[in-house]
């Protein structure tokens, strides 16, 4: 927890090579104002408190350079990086915590020793009795305050008086008064636990700070993954639809031949015209879909969205290679099919009325996070900081009731004070100087009474004190409740992905297959060019299909580490995966 703290607040101002900043320069973006560069690069305005604010701390762990020429490439850790020092979020999410911290430092205050001091000065002059009288009065004032954990509140105060007249024998005198008090309460508001109950909660709700923020670093580098995988996603898609437009006008050239040959009817070459305008719009509208992604996963990062970046295509590429060594079998699956076998896990000899075995999808055989549900639950429930701050909260709505019951009691309190030596004013101008004489001083004892013969207010405020508990156990159930609902979903989600990846691999050698084989028909004669147009939308539905299921697969994994509590991602916003094996 300290450490977090020590790496919030050294982050809590803007660095002094921001990120956006230099991109903003580097590629000449447009901006509207010097706050688009930060707060560093405002103009001062009159009467600016602090010279060395806002201040300029080196940057830390965003060493990424901005070519002079061509779009900046980000591979999905500098996205992350990127993220935990431009997001606009981000930093509010931590400045939050700084805010908490604050709150607790103010609350510590009421147990310090508190010292107040005023000096006041004032001529004063009368003229009702026919002659000016006049003088110069002037007050020094110091007192101390300290309250005690137990209740008890001390305060001692010394006064100082310097009066001094200025007409008729201009006397002057010397006043010096002391006094000291002490009030100790016996029923309401006595006790450690109820005195000290403000200060108590501002450590929780520090505490609560620091685990929201770090269930929100978790959330957000997986969100930060989930988008830039979707990015990366819809980048496949356009690579598949323009591949496939590219055939079809190629398929459009050579049933243009066919027809003018006599080899094929002039309504299939209007097919596949057809076909081909279809193909150009979904190849543009898969354009303009990255495009708007881009966008808004450079806002996400903290990025201008006129900011020229490319995103490392690699990316799924790799996935694919993780997903095959993650998934027992996939390997397999993904060759060939061979060319005597039909497609499905029927035998090509199998009759009609022969019973059917289905093969239902396996929880066994998956990656290493899927993992069995009752364990995934128990890990969430040791993991989850949020879960941490529910239960946290019926503790101290707990104490809430305490605090309410004890304002119900009576009050009684014990108190005392002391007063040593003399005030002086222009009344007492030709007085002697006064001074501290204990054997002389005033001494007084009390203890007052009050009686709880009114106590509505409060009475209503404990018996509110008791919803608020239930509210908390409620919430508590509830954050228990869904956290059981994720984690199972998640693991439903992994072994989906996974049996998608498997379905879909197939699915694209298969439809990969019978693109070159309704070529070579319809070359003979024995297919049609539906028959070819059909194939080619099998196969572009397939791969998108495919590059789907892995980012599924990948975002599925990362939710359930997100959702289980145990993604660390540290306060560069990079992160540490979870491996089962490394953990036992």
């Amino acid at each position: 927890r300290l450490e977090t703290m020590r790496a919030t607040g050294r982050a809590i101002e803007s660095p002094e090579d921001a990120f956006r900043a230099r991109l903003i320069e580097a590629q000449f973006l447009p901006t509207s104002s010097p706050a688009s560069f930060g707060s560093t690069e405002l103009d001062p305005v009159k009467n600016w408190p602090e010279k060395n604010y806002p201040r300029k701390f080196p940057t830390d762990g965003e060493s990424l350079s901005i070519p002079e020429e061509g779009p900046l490439q980000l591979s999905l850790i500098d996205a992350l990086q990127i993220a935990a020092r431009n997001s606009r979020e981000y930093q509010s999410q931590k400045e939050d915590v700084f805010r908490a911290a604050l709150d607790l430092d103010l609350a510590k205050q009421d147990f310090r020793d508190t010292f107040a001091g005023a000096v006041a000065g004032s001529y004063q002059s009368d003229l009702s009795g026919g002659r000016p009288e006049g003088g110069v009065e002037n007050k020094n004032r110091l007192s101390w305050t300290r309250a005690l954990k137990t209740g008890a509140e001390l305060t001692s105060r010394i006064v100082v008086d310097l009066v001094k007249l200025c007409t008729l024998d201009k006397s002057s005198s010397f006043g010096i008064l002391a006094d000291s008090t002490i009030t100790i309460p016996l029923l309401r508001g006595s006790g450690v636990q109820i005195v000290t109950e403000p200060l108590i909660q501002s450590e929780r709700n520090l505490i609560y700070a620091i685990y929201t923020f770090e269930r929100f670093k978790r959330t957000f580098a997986v969100q930060v993954a989930s988008d830039y995988l979707s990015v990366i996603q819809q980048l496949d898609q356009i690579k598949n639809t323009q591949d496939n437009y590219r055939r079809l006008k190629s398929g459009v050239k050579r049933t243009r031949r066919m027809a003018d040959a006599g080899r094929l009817p002039e309504i299939q070459v209007d097919q596949t015209k057809q076909d081909e305008l279809r193909a150009r719009e979904r190849w543009i509208t898969a354009q303009a879909s990255y495009a708007r992604k881009l966008d808004s996963f450079k806002l996400l990062i903290g990025l201008p969205t006129d900011a020229d970046i490319e995103l490392d295509s690699q990316e799924l590429e790799r996935l694919d290679e993780s997903a095959k060594s993650a998934i027992e079998g996939l390997n397999g699956v993904t060759e060939d099919v061979p060319s005597t076998q039909p497609a499905g896990d029927y035998p090509r000899t199998a009759l009609a009325d022969e019973a059917i075995e289905l093969d239902p999808p396996k929880t066994t055989g998956g990656g290493p996070l899927e993992m069995d549900p009752q364990e995934a639950i128990l890990l969430a429930f040791e993991n989850r900081l949020d879960l941490r701050t529910s239960i946290g909260r019926v503790y101290d709505a707990q104490r809430d009731v305490v605090v309410a019951a004890d304002d119900l009691r009576g009050e009684l309190t014990l108190g005392g004070s002391a007063t040593w030596g003399e005030g002086r004013s222009l009344a007492s101008a030709n007085s002697k100087n006064a001074s501290l004489r204990p054997e002389r001083g005033f001494y007084t004892g009390s203890l007052v009474l009050d009686l709880p013969l009114e106590r509505t207010f409060e009475r209503n405020l404990y018996r509110d004190s008791f919803i608020r508990l239930e509210r908390a156990v409620r919430s508590a159930q509830d954050k228990e409740d869904d956290i059981k609902f994720e984690v199972r979903d998640e693991l439903r989600s992994l072994v989906l992905a996974r049996e998608s990846i498997k379905i879909q691999a197939q699915s694209v050698r298969l439809a990969d297959r019978r693109v070159a084989s309704t070529a070579l028909f319809l070359q003979a004669g024995r297919a049609e060019v539906r028959d070819v147009l059909e194939s080619q939308e099998a196969l572009v539905s397939a791969k998108n299909a495919l590059s789907r299921a892995l980012v599924d697969y990948r975002i599925s994994e990362l939710q359930l580490q997100r959702d289980t509590g145990v993604l660390e991602v540290n306060e560069k916003g990079l992160w540490r995966e979870y491996h089962p094996e490394k953990f036992e």
